[in-house]
């Protein structure tokens, strides 16, 4: 890569060019937080080209969810392929768009953009953990009219409102019909996309809870990321994270500034925090701190540095426990002295 079209800054600190360049790139190696700051590297997107801007793309966003499209040309024959460019993106109506982008090398364009062009009607699957090498085999560029259903071994089932097969193997399919096609560019790498109307859903009882809903850690999705990467949603990988939708938390900035700029609390303890309805009042702090906190105030009572950092470490165990009440009030209790 041509160095001299790069820039690193150090944040907080003047942007430094040329030679420099290669001085800091080798601090950044070796302190990945240079005087605690971050090493940053910036680039506009018009200096790049279209491999190295892709890179970027897809190796910092991902996850990215797998639409499994099933379309059919005008001769009737099936047509699968997976795309990474996808997502949901409401529900009234429910619309997903994907993306069948001109290839990047030669800026041709793919069979599914074709199909939908001409038969506007597309079958998304959902890709599991238990499917993805035969999808990943479905992308395989083969010839126009090769049937990937057959080549990847997967199995086509028909739809009740559109043309397009299902995929069987999948545990969601959805039947869409395509409400346009929004071509973003005519170079290669552009997007094409197609945007898609949910007109019937299909679930595998297997992936339901008790309340009939979707169970996610029955259903073993994967999801692309850079390079030959994946991610599973499974096991350890997922994580519960309640929305606040119906409250509204006191903010980050409510906090004190020696809790905010603490060493020993990460931006999820920060994070957590700040999400709280209410702030604990000074009697509920005192009486904490007279209950739970007396040892660790008289044995560091000389130690003020001491004491705050303790109680710093303790509040991010708590915070870590779930108990977010308590470490705000013991964040609290250094400042009530």
């Amino acid at each position: 890569m041509d160095t001299d079209r790069l820039s690193v800054s150090i944040e907080g600190n003047s942007t430094l060019h040329g030679d420099l360049f290669f001085v800091v790139h080798f601090l950044c190696g070796l302190f990945p937080y240079f005087f605690g700051h971050r090493c940053m590297k910036h680039f506009d997107p018009k200096d790049l080209s279209i491999p190295e801007i892709h890179g970027y793309l897809v190796g910092a966003i991902g996850p990215r969810p797998v639409a499994f499209a099933s379309t059919i040309d005008e001769q009737g024959r099936p047509n699968l392929s997976p795309f990474s460019f996808f997502n949901v993106f409401g529900a009234n109506p429910p619309l997903m768009i994907f993306s069948p982008a001109r290839r990047g090398r030669d800026n041709t364009t793919k069979h599914s953009y074709h199909n939908v062009k001409s038969i506007p009607e597309v079958v998304i699957n959902v890709v599991t953990y238990s499917m993805v090498q035969q999808t990943s085999l479905a992308s395989t560029e083969f010839a126009e009219g090769v049937n990937e259903f057959e080549k990847a071994g997967f199995t086509p089932i028909p739809s009740l409102k559109v043309r397009p097969f299902r995929v069987k193997e999948s545990p969601v399919q959805f039947e869409c019909k395509v409400q346009q096609v929004i071509e973003t560019g005519t170079g290669g790498g552009a997007g094409n996309l197609v945007i898609c109307e949910v007109v019937m859903v299909h679930v595998d009882e297997a992936v339901l809870d008790e309340r009939g809903k979707i169970d996610q850690r029955k259903i073993d999705l994967v999801g692309r990321m850079g390079g030959n990467f994946y991610a599973r949603a499974h096991g350890d990988a997922l994580f519960e994270l309640a929305q606040p939708n119906t409250t509204v938390g006191v903010g980050v900035d409510a906090l004190p500034a020696s809790v905010r700029n603490s060493h020993h609390l990460s931006g999820n303890d920060l994070g957590k925090l700040g999400g709280v309805a209410t702030i604990p009042n000074e009697t509920e702090v005192n009486e904490y701190k007279l209950t739970e906190l007396s040892d660790t105030f008289i044995t560091l009572n000389d130690q003020p540095g001491k004491l705050l950092e303790t109680l710093h470490l303790h509040a991010h165990d708590l915070l870590e426990q779930g108990r977010v009440e308590d470490a705000w009030k013991t964040l609290l209790a250094f400042n009530e002295r």
